[in-house]
């Protein structure tokens, strides 16, 4: 991972930014506390520390709501696009290798027990390479004991639900991820 003297001011004692610079990819972008909620999305698009955009403002109030003290947004392909046509049309196998590193970084690191909330939406469908990349995470986090989560109900063809437009006091439900991925590969 990439470090350098970042490029906008936070505290250090509240966030975590990965790299901790803005530029046109992020591994990570989270709050910190005693029992984190990973969200996975499928990409970043302009949130910084201090600066969320309205996904990381839902996602902030669902983790809150949800019990969490904090959140740690991670998502499927690190490239910072706000419109997700914009997405490389194919990978970086570097970005991809740096961000399986980020996410090996923060499921070693977390004491308390992982939950994952995958969080994508019916973006995973823009990008062949994005069912892949996502595989690769599955495979990191079987490493671990994790629970995979959703929010609200799955799209038509499976996919769960994005942040926005979710009810502020939506629960988090168990997901299926074994039984996902087989209709996704």
């Amino acid at each position: 991972m990439e470090f350098k003297e970042s490029n906008i001011e936070y505290d250090v004692q509240k966030w975590l930014f990965v790299p901790n610079f803005y530029t046109n990819y992020r591994y990570i972008l989270a709050t910190l506390g005693n029992k984190p909620l990973i969200v996975i999305g499928i990409n970043p698009s302009t949130a910084i520390p201090n600066d969320l955009d309205n996904t990381l403002k839902s996602v902030e109030r669902l983790s809150k709501s949800n019990g969490f003290d904090s959140f740690i947004m991670f998502n499927i392909y690190p490239q910072r696009a706000t419109n997700p046509n914009d997405l490389d049309k194919n990978k970086s196998t570097k970005l991809h290798n740096e961000n399986m590193k980020a996410l090996e970084y923060i499921l070693s690191n977390i004491k308390s027990d992982i939950n994952i909330w995958a969080a994508w939406g019916t973006t995973i469908e823009k990008r062949t390479y994005l069912a892949q990349c996502l595989k690769d995470i599955v495979s990191i986090a079987n490493k671990y004991s994790v629970n995979w989560k959703k929010i609200g109900n799955l799209s038509i063809k499976g996919h769960p639900h994005h942040p926005l437009y979710l009810n502020k006091n939506s629960p988090l439900e168990e997901f299926n991820i074994v039984e996902y991925m087989k209709l996704l590969l």
